[in-house]
């Protein structure tokens, strides 16, 4: 036999991310061969002869480097027949190795930062993000609001009745919907329903963009600094965060900084902002912060949306706007109440930039919060040709995360086994310092993706738009396929809330609502007509997970006890949690099963 696993303690200790200097203690398993030689690879190769203590087991014992940054090793292996090279296993997710032919495919071990923290509402917390258009509304407008509103939407329609379906308007020039329907859900909405969410066991409020922009969605940014009139004022979401946080409640604000809108003060592409804007003029004081291949018409895009000019992410000035400690985007919304940020499309901006916003965010409040966008292992991923690691210590503090919602609902739905979900797990615990995966936003419905219930119906598959939207539009879920989904969302909300990580809840999941991609997943809230009794049900897990320090922050064993069924324990080590704090508690057990029977 031979045979290194990664996530087992007899084979390496430790088994997840260490500090800079560390020692590292590798075994290796050969009974069919006399030596092993470890590899190593930090920017250079080194060979290290491994110790045999008998048995066919061999060990060494290294110092990892002295500054922060990803290491690798793999082996090679003596045998009668000659040596052959040993590594990761194919999927690249740790624990039991494989042999190797050509390159080698090396373990990682994660290397970060010792003074690395993340805030503690993060690893304690339940997280619930909402779309604000779609949430709530708090009365009529006045004649100023409205006056207000007609000059900053005028393409804008509203919905008399919040309870019709969103409005599907295809843009022929790039297929997109143009998403310019409005139901009028304010920040007043929000702050009338915090009563509602924190007796649920929310702890953090995640608000998609309130900025003034074109869209009900608001990712095409057309005023950094000014709440969307539709919305409400800059008094109002002060109000908010003032409320969340007399009941413990935090407010994440949701940044947009890879593109603006085309419609915008900075672009200004239909003339609508006083200011002279970029696509008006080369003199404009916004004009270096796009890239015209010819001027005005041809611009760089993202991803080929003539309404989002991408923005020069390098520029000085684009940096200064976001991050000066006096009237910076991202200090200034902290200084309005909120805790951070959760950053669209994190993996697009420059690490460089990335680390000037953590140092921004953490200067204007140490507790502050800087989640990202990042749909892959945020440890490493190579994006746009260039290796990077989120979880250093020097970037984010932790990520969305999409491969965990990826394998749990291929899990209930029949595509994955209970062996894959630990697995991913396990990965995760190898590879992210304790600070960065005890933070995790772990999640099973979002704006991006087919609500949760449609999910766990089989109708998520990979890419945002699965299926033509009017054919999207059609799909409800038949009475016996819908009490079966809502029996899936609970025992993946159970599993999530016995995983390190916030459990996160996307707005209406927890009354049962259904809906395919854009916009069908971006309803209303289903206020009058929603499954209380799930609600309630949501709610014993949320709180149960609320009020038990051990689900928060114990450590973690995971198993799969055969293909349908995983068994969960955290504990405390010697009366203290993962970060050494004190936890004195009997171990808690959980059991998670796909074998699960549509009640009612």
């Amino acid at each position: 036999m031979i045979l290194h696993n990664s996530h087992q303690s007899a084979y390496r200790d430790p088994i997840g991310p260490v500090t800079p200097g560390s020692t590292l203690r590798l075994r290796f398993q050969n009974d069919e061969g006399d030596a092993v030689t470890l590899r190593t690879w930090d920017g250079a190769e080194k060979q290290i002869p491994m110790t045999p203590l008998g048995g066919g087991l061999f060990e060494a014992s290294i110092t990892v480097p002295e500054t922060p940054m990803l290491f690798w090793y793999d082996f090679i292996v003596s045998l009668p027949e000659g040596e052959i090279r040993y590594g990761n296993a194919a999927d690249e997710l740790g624990g039991e190795g494989t042999q190797m032919y050509g390159a080698p495919r090396s373990y990682q071990v994660t290397v970060y930062d010792p003074a690395y923290t993340t805030p503690e509402y993060l690893r304690t917390g339940v997280i619930y993000q909402i779309f604000p258009d779609r949430f709530a509304r708090s009365g009529a407008y006045t004649a100023a609001q409205q006056k207000a509103i007609a000059q900053a939407h005028p393409e804008a329609t509203f919905h008399p009745a919040w309870n019709e379906p969103p409005t599907l308007d295809i843009d022929p020039e790039n297929g997109d919907n143009r998403a310019l329907d409005f139901f009028g859900g304010t920040l007043r909405g929000i702050t009338e329903k915090l009563d509602i969410l924190s007796a649920m066991g929310v702890t953090v409020l995640y608000i998609n963009p309130i900025v003034q922009a074109r869209t009900n969605h608001r990712y095409d940014t057309g005023d950094y600094k000014t709440v969307d009139p539709i919305l409400g004022t800059r008094e109002d979401f002060c109000a908010l965060t003032k409320a969340a946080d007399a009941r413990g409640m935090k407010v994440l604000c949701d940044g947009v900084f890879s593109h603006t809108g085309a419609d915008s003060v900075y672009f200004n592409r239909f003339g609508r902002y006083p200011d002279v804007g970029a696509y008006q003029s080369k003199e404009s004081p916004y004009f270096a912060w796009y890239r015209f291949d010819e001027f005005p018409d041809r611009y760089n895009t993202w991803w080929g949306f003539y309404t989002l000019p991408a923005v020069e992410k390098n520029n000085p000035d684009y940096h200064r706007f976001l991050l000066n400690g006096r009237n910076g985007v991202l200090p200034l919304w902290m200084k309005r109440g909120a805790c951070g940020w959760r950053l669209d499309v994190a993996d697009e901006l420059p690490m460089d930039l990335l680390q000037e916003m953590r140092t921004a965010v953490k200067k204007q409040n140490p507790q502050g919060t800087l989640l990202g966008e990042v749909w892959e292992d945020a440890s490493n991923k190579v994006a746009y040709g260039i290796p990077r690691s989120y979880c250093l210590g020097d970037t984010l503090d932790s990520v969305m995360n999409y491969p965990l919602r990826r394998v749990v609902i291929d899990f209930f739905t029949g595509s994955a086994t209970a062996h894959d979900v630990a697995r991913l797990v396990l990965h995760q615990r190898e590879v992210y310092p304790a600070p960065f995966w005890y933070s995790l936003m772990n999640l099973l419905g979002s704006h991006d993706r087919v609500r949760a219930l449609n999910a766990f119906a089989g109708y998520d598959q990979d890419g945002i738009i699965q299926m033509p939207r009017e054919a999207a539009q059609k799909i409800r879920l038949r009475p016996g396929q819908l009490a079966l989904a809502k029996e899936r969302y609970l025992e993946a909300l159970r599993l999530l809330c016995a995983l390190p990580g916030a459990p996160t809840v996307y707005y209406g999941d927890e009354l049962g609502m259904q809906g395919m991609a854009d916009p069908w997943n971006r309803a209303p809230m289903d206020w009058e007509g929603g499954d209380t009794a799930l609600k309630a049900r949501v709610s014993e897990v949320l709180t149960h997970r609320r009020t038990h320090k051990l689900l928060q922050t114990g450590y973690l064993d995971i198993k799969a006890l055969d293909n349908d069924t995983l068994a969960i324990r955290r504990y405390a080590v010697d009366g203290q949690d993962a970060f050494g704090d004190s936890l004195t508690a009997p171990d808690e057990r959980i059991l998670i099963t796909r074998n699960l029977t549509a009640q009612g």
